[in-house]
C-alpha cells in the first residue's frame, strides 16, 4: 500500500475520535529538537586530546568517528537530511573553531564559533550552547564553580560568563534564541562533612555569572542538576534542589535530564508542576539503563509520557526539547538518525490523542473510558500518519534511511 493510501485510512480513523492528522503533522514541523552535537566525537572535541572525565563515559569503538570540525559538520548534515522537522544543534564549547590556535576557555569568543553559525544559517539549523565545565586540568580533582580554590572558581566563573554571551551571538546573528544549559561535575566520591560550604560557593559562583543581565531575546539560560556521577557518588554539589533553587533567585529555565534521578523517577512527572513556577524547560533526553549511561533514545513508554505532557498541556513553547546521549558502540550517524527521529515519533504520537476528549472523561470521573480509550489509541494507525510526515519533511521513510547511512559508512566513515 503507498504512503498516501495508508494516510487516507488513518486520517478517516483519527477523524472518528476528533482528531485532525494534517494539522498534527503541520505542528509537528513548528516544534524544534535541539540534537547534541557530541554524539559525532565521543564528546572529544576539538580543543586537545586529553581523556574523557567528569564523571562522563563513552563506551565503544565503532569506527568513523568524527576527526575534526569538517567532518562533524559534513556528518552531521548528512544526519540531519534523514531527521524530519525542524532541527537545532547543540554545541559544547570545547567544538570551538580554534583555527589551530590554543585557546583557554574563559577566552573563547563569538569569533570561535562564527563558522559554525554560518552552517547553521546555511542550513536552516538553530544553535544551542554549553559551557564544558570537564576534561580540563582545573576539573581534573571533580570541582569547578564550588572548588575551594577562588582561582579556579574565577576560571570557570569566566567561561561559563563567555559561553552565556557566546549563545547571545548566536541567537542574535540567526534570528534563533539559543538555549544555554550550565551543568557541573562538582561532587565528592566519599561522605562530606561540609555540603553547604560547597554549596555556599557554588551560589555565590552562579551569582555572579549572572549578575551578567544578558540578552534574554537571544539567549536562555538553564540550569541542570544530576543525582550522581563517576567519581562523585556520594555527594552531588549541583543537587535538584540547589538548582531549583537558583532558578528561582535568578529566573533563569531548570534542565530536566531523563537520566539525573533516582531510577523511581520519571521526569514525565515533573513537567507540569515546574511549569507552574518557571515560565520555561529544558528538557536532556537520553536513556539511562540502570543509571545515567545516556543510551540511544528509543520509543520507549517514558519517551511517549514526556511528549504527551508537553502537548496534552499546550507547552511546546515552554519546554525546549534537547537530546543528549552518546554511544560510541554503533554507527554515531545512526544513532543521531534513531534517536532524533525517536523524539519526532513521540511527538507525533502525542499530538494523535483526542486530548480534550480524554480530559473531558477524567473531569467528569469516567476513568472507565479515559483508560479505555487510551488502551485503544495504542493500536491506531500512527505509523502511517508518520510515514506522511517522514514524505512531506523529504526524508526516507520507515527504515529505508539505514541503507544510506550504510553507503554513507563505506564510502566515507571508513576511510577515516
Amino acid at each position: 500500500m503507498s504512503t498516501q493510501k495508508a494516510y487516507e485510512i488513518a486520517k478517516e480513523l483519527y477523524a472518528s475520535i476528533g482528531v485532525d492528522t494534517d494539522k498534527a503533522i503541520e505542528k509537528l514541523k513548528t516544534i524544534p529538537v535541539s540534537i547534541q552535537c557530541w554524539q559525532g566525537d565521543d564528546v572529544c572535541g576539538f580543543e586537545n586530546t586529553g581523556p574523557l572525565t567528569g564523571g562522563i563515559q563513552t563506551t565503544g569503538s565503532y569506527p568513523g568517528k568524527a576527526r575534526n570540525i569538517d567532518e562533524l559538520k559534513a556528518d552531521f548534515l548528512f544526519a540531519s537530511k534523514l531527521i524530519p522537522g525542524a532541527k537545532k544543534l547543540s554545541l559544547h564549547a570545547i567544538y570551538l573553531d580554534n583555527q589551530g590556535k590554543k585557546v583557554e576557555r574563559n577566552e573563547i569568543a563569538p569569533e570561535h564559533f562564527a563558522s559554525w553559525v554560518d552552517y547553521a544559517r546555511e542550513n536552516g539549523f538553530g544553535l544551542d550552547f554549553n559551557p564544558t565545565c570537564f576534561s580540563h586540568k582545573y576539573s581534573e580533582d571533580g570541582f569547578t564553580l564550588s572548588h575551594p580554590d577562588k582561582n579556579i572558581r574565577d576560571f570557570w566563573i569566566e567561561h561559563c560568563i563567555a559561553s552565556r554571551k557566546i549563545a547571545e551571538y548566536m541567537g542574535r546573528e540567526l534570528g534563533i534564541r539559543a538555549v544555554t544549559n550550565h551543568w557541573i561535575p562538582d561532587g565528592f566520591k566519599d561522605i562530606p562533612v561540609d555540603r553547604y560550604g560547597a554549596r555556599e560557593r557554588l551560589l555565590d559562583s552562579f551569582d555572579k555569572i549572572f549578575a551578567y543581565k544578558g540578552e534574554k531575546e537571544n539567549n536562555l539560560d538553564s540550569v541542570e542538576s544530576k543525582v550522581f556521577g563517576i567519581g562523585a557518588e556520594s555527594c552531588t554539589i549541583g543537587s535538584h534542589e540547589f538548582y531549583m533553587g537558583l532558578a528561582a533567585r535568578h529566573n533563569t529555565a531548570v534542565t530536566l535530564d531523563t537520566g539525573h534521578y533516582h531510577p523511581t523517577e520519571v521526569v514525565s512527572d515533573k513537567i507540569s508542576s515546574l511549569l507552574l513556577y518557571h515560565d520555561e524547560l529544558l528538557l536532556h533526553v537520553s536513556r539511562p539503563v540502570r543509571w545515567d549511561s545516556d543510551h540511544v533514545v528509543i520509543f520507549d513508554d517514558e519517551l511517549k509520557a514526556i511528549a504527551c505532557e508537553i502537548i496534552r498541556g499546550g507547552f511546546e513553547n515552554r519546554v525546549n526539547i534537547g537530546l543528549d546521549f552518546f554511544d560510541a558502540s554503533i554507527n554515531r550517524i545512526a544513532a543521531w538518525t534513531v534517536g532524533a527521529r525517536n523524539m519526532q515519533k513521540a511527538l507525533m504520537y502525542a499530538l494523535l490523542e483526542p486530548a480534550d476528549k480524554l480530559k473531558g472523561f477524567e473531569l467528569a470521573g469516567d476513568y472507565t473510558s479515559r483508560l479505555a480509550l487510551l488502551e485503544e489509541l495504542k493500536s491506531y494507525p500512527f505509523a502511517a500518519v508518520w510515514d506522511m510526515y517522514c514524505e512531506e519533511c523529504g526524508v526516507p521513510e520507515r527504515d529505508s534511511w539505514l541503507g544510506k547511512v550504510k553507503d554513507y559508512e563505506k564510502n566515507i566513515l571508513s576511510n577515516r
